[in-house]
């Protein structure tokens, strides 16, 4: 066996152990689902907290660039990060507060106009009903004859009801110690997340001087830069996710609150906030916001309910055609049908959260596909459409070389100067 052969059985033994552990998690997929929600919720604070130094740090960046941006005062770089990052964490709970401030008191409301108009529904559907055995004497004796009211157990019934009180009290006991039990977890696991991330961003770089070094000391230099090409690449398409979306979810509250003012449809406000912050959601957050806002609105004026589900439907097209391709796709640079794909795949996997990542995580799969496509198709037509033997200056600097190519590998590693231990002259 030659060294070419040699190396192919090298890069074979990886793909092969893949297969199997896939085999093996195919067949053991129950017990590898618990392990995997073992060791979540074993570190769910970590991973809290990371999550949330991530997104801070997208709204502490922003605030780096205003704050005293020329200036070279002492001072005014010693205080910058922490200043940033205390207005990130006020930007963030004054935008929940606000939300829950105009939501969750209208929702209330609605519950009490809902409770005071009972009466009055169940004596429109009596009156209904009245009116309509008039018209049709002959259905409502069809009627009366297949139904019995005689023939009911009430005894019975009302037996069963109370031994069905009285044998799920226990249950319903347990069951609400469970909710408050994972509610105060869940609060503290939240309250770590804040902290862990509060000390991520005010280490940042130090943090990435560290990963760097521990990169360089365990990984070749090829494996090295494919990492770093694999994290730049979904560290631009989550943040331009995440941006894109909050933005989107903001002309699409403002859109629908005077949308609904022009129309003098009720709580315009209030649902304008709702459908933005369900917007978040992609694909399916605005019909979840419509859904609970034409209840809102049925409560108060049925027929302005329905105005509002036939103004929200257009708003919807514009949307869907105009602005999230314009906001959202275009910074990800992920197709309609793969986003679609990727939110009920998503849902399907985790819920909401499931639908918030599945998009940017099949966008950075998309483009790491599609780098690749690109890089492979120029390696192999360029030298008989030019001539000319590429290299790596005509090739993205962040694109990692082809594993392909054994040849290749060995003339950059010779030619690297960082792998040579000379200095950078190209």
């Amino acid at each position: 066996m030659n060294s070419r052969d040699k190396n192919r059985l090298k890069r074979f033994i990886p793909f092969l152990i893949l297969t199997a552990a896939a085999v093996l998690a195919v067949i053991y997929f129950g017990t590898v689902v618990s392990a995997v929600k073992a060791v979540l919720g074993i570190f769910s604070p970590l991973l809290i907290g990371c999550v949330l130094a991530y997104i801070l740090n997208i709204i502490m960046r922003k605030f780096e660039k205003i704050y005293f941006p020329r200036s070279g005062k002492q001072w005014v770089a010693a205080t910058r990060r922490p200043v940033c990052l205390i207005l990130s964490l006020l930007a963030v709970i004054l935008a929940l507060t606000l939300i829950m401030v105009i939501i969750v008191p209208e929702i209330g409301n609605i519950f009490r106009v809902l409770g005071d108009s009972f009466p009055v529904y169940v004596s429109t559907v009596q009156q209904w009903l009245a009116e309509a055995q008039k018209n049709f004497p002959a259905a409502a004796e069809l009627v009366m004859e297949n139904i019995d009211l005689k023939s009911f157990d009430w005894k019975t019934i009302s037996a069963a009801v109370i031994d069905f009180a009285k044998n799920g009290m226990g249950g319903a006991l347990t069951s609400a110690l469970t909710v408050i039990s994972s509610f105060f977890g869940g609060i503290v696991n939240f309250a770590v997340g804040i902290i862990f991330a509060v000390y991520i961003l005010l280490s940042k770089e130090k943090l990435a001087e560290q990963t760097g070094r521990l990169m360089k000391s365990y990984m070749k230099p090829e494996n090295e830069r494919r990492f770093r090409y694999f994290c730049a690449t979904a560290d631009k398409c989550f943040s331009s996710f995440i941006v894109g979306q909050c933005t989107e979810a903001v002309i699409l509250g403002l859109l629908c609150a005077l949308g609904m003012t022009i129309l003098r449809i009720p709580y315009a406000s209030t649902i304008g906030t709702l459908i933005g912050a369900t917007a978040l959601i992609p694909i399916v957050g605005a019909y979840l916001g419509a859904a609970i806002g034409a209840l809102m609105i049925v409560v108060v004026d049925p027929i302005k309910a329905l105005w509002f589900l036939i103004f929200l439907v257009i708003l919807q097209q514009v949307e869907g055609n105009i602005i999230y391709p314009k906001v959202v796709g275009s910074s990800i640079g992920l197709p309609g049908m793969w986003v679609l794909a990727a939110v009920t795949v998503g849902g399907g996997l985790g819920g909401i959260g499931g639908m918030l990542l599945g998009v940017p995580m099949a966008a950075t799969v998309y483009k790491l596909l599609e780098n690749d496509v690109h890089r492979r198709l120029d390696g192999e037509n360029a030298p008989e459409a030019t001539g000319e033997t590429p290299s790596e200056d005509n090739a993205p600097p962040t694109s990692p070389d082809s594993p392909d190519n054994d040849t290749s590998v060995q003339t950059e590693a010779a030619e690297d100067p960082e792998e040579s231990g000379g200095s950078d002259n190209s």
